[in-house]
């Protein structure tokens, strides 16, 4: 068994290293791509604003580059000009210091020892003039020498500069010429001037998604999580009745009762029960209707006085679909998203009647959730909802003087809860599900007395199609306004 289990760990860690190498080869390739369209991209830009012929154009780069390249051949020639000038006076003053040096040394020879006692005073004089008139001659040449030599190593580097520039001007001469390709042209021209964005651009793209999650997680959810939970009313003491959820329901109709239910819907139904089209479950809130799905409803109602007819529900299109009845007695409400809401049965006054909204505008749980309206259902009615893999209810019931109960759900299994409870986001629990795109940012933590609704599975849920399709845009709207 132990061998087993250290078999099983290795076998998950080498999946996880593979995944994570896919992934990554996945983002480089894809970046990759990026960089190469953008390059193609800022190239077909340039082709479209250059107005001139492209061979006229190469030939005047050619001209241009060809005058600049004679340009530094003239200054490297002038340069070599007096460099040998310079040469030829550093070597005529340094033979100059050298005489100067030697007719010294002569005349300080004969001033010294037996030639002095044998030298007048007056031709002394005369020879001590002389060496004061070489010593500065000499020291005047040595000076001029060693000017020299700084400005022949100045001109040295100017000459350097000017081969270099020269090379680089025949490097470019020599692809000017050879640039032939349109395509090669512009594509160099775009990345010698967008080089450097489409690289940055592709950075942020592969490092800004990771960095923006591990922010959003350690950072951002935190902070939410400990701020005042939404409530939308005060606990009752009508619950609503939630059935347990099946592939097949049935709901009853009392006499004057109807049900407005969607087509897709209806399996089967008692012949006494009278059908007509409701373009729209509640006129008061169209765009609502149309974005849920809660259009061209099939009305039954049941026209007996004393009789009750029985209606029969299932989903014609999603095997995996479940549906459950939701029973709100006098006084009951609860909390929904419509896009749940199969169909609704109430007396022949309502919809329009039990349907009331809530705006949570100014707080920071629905701009972190991205939902600013909810709906509440309020009761008598009966409610047929559909769910991945059915409709799971969940009571909270605290006993008095003990801790507030509390449970949290996964953001995209919610259907609804009673306006009782306290409503607020929490950090999900795991940061790797989140940053893989398994589970979204927020939990949903009820806390008090009441009941909430989730699905069974999270296939169906808002954030899950949300990142299915890329956060379309649809998606991101009904969220908004709590659908």
């Amino acid at each position: 068994m132990k061998l087993l289990n250290q078999q099983s760990s290795l076998s998950d860690s080498m999946g996880t290293i593979v995944r994570f190498f896919s992934w990554s080869l996945q983002k480089l390739t894809f970046g990759f791509l990026l960089m190469v369209i953008g390059i193609l991209g800022f190239g077909l830009w340039l082709y479209l604003r250059d107005n001139v012929n492209f061979d006229r154009a190469r030939q005047e780069t050619l001209r241009t580059l060809t005058g600049e390249a004679r340009q530094i051949k003239a200054a490297l020639g002038d340069v070599e000009l007096r460099l040998g000038a310079m040469n030829a006076d550093l070597t005529h003053l340094e033979g100059r210091a050298s005489e100067a040096a030697r007719l010294t040394e002569e005349l300080e020879a004969q001033n010294r020892g037996l030639n002095r006692l044998t030298t007048s005073a007056d031709q002394q004089k005369l020879n001590e003039s002389r060496l004061a008139r070489l010593r500065a001659m000499e020291n005047q040449a040595r000076t001029g020498a060693e000017e020299i030599r700084t400005k022949i190593t100045r001109t040295q580097w100017e000459r350097d500069g000017l081969q270099i520039a020269l090379g680089r001007s025949a490097t470019q001469i020599q692809l000017a010429e050879q640039q032939q390709s349109k395509v090669l042209h512009y594509a160099r021209s775009a990345w010698a001037s967008y080089g450097l964005q489409v690289s940055i651009g592709v950075v942020i793209w592969f490092l800004g998604p990771p960095l923006a999650r591990l922010a959003a997680f350690f950072l951002v959810a935190p902070f939410i999580s400990s701020r005042r939970p939404v409530q939308l009313g005060l606990a009752g003491e009508a619950l609503p009745e939630i059935t347990t959820s099946r592939a097949s329901v049935d709901i009853e109709l009392a006499p004057g009762d109807v049900l407005w239910v969607k087509e897709a819907f209806l399996q089967a139904s008692d012949e006494r029960l009278a059908k007509s089209t409701r373009w729209l479950l509640d006129w008061r809130m169209p765009f609502t209707c149309l974005a849920t799905g809660l259009r061209e409803l099939i009305q039954m109602r049941n026209l007996d006085d004393y009789a009750t007819r029985r209606a029969t529900f299932s989903s014609q299109e999603d095997a995996s679909v479940e549906l459950a009845i939701v029973n709100l007695p006098k006084g009951a409400s609860l909390v929904l998203r419509p896009s749940y809401l199969v169909g609704l049965a109430a007396p022949l006054d309502g919809p329009a009647a039990v349907i009331r909204k809530h705006w949570r505008c100014f707080t920071l749980q629905a701009w972190a959730t991205g939902q600013f309206r909810y709906f509440e259902f309020v009761g008598p009615a009966k409610l047929l909802l559909a769910g991945s893999r059915g409709v799971r209810a969940e009571i909270l019931d605290g006993q008095a003087g003990g801790p507030v109960p509390g449970r949290r759900t996964n953001q995209d299994a919610t259907i609804g809860f009673t306006p009782g409870l306290s409503y607020r986001p929490v950090r999900a629990e795991t940061f790797w599900a989140y940053f893989r795109g398994q589970n979204p940012l927020f939990d949903d933590l009820f806390e008090g007395n009441g009941v909430f609704l989730c699905q069974q599975t999270t296939a169906k849920g808002e954030a899950a199609k949300q990142r299915a399709a890329m956060s379309s845009f649809r998606d991101g709207i009904m969220r908004v306004f709590g659908l």
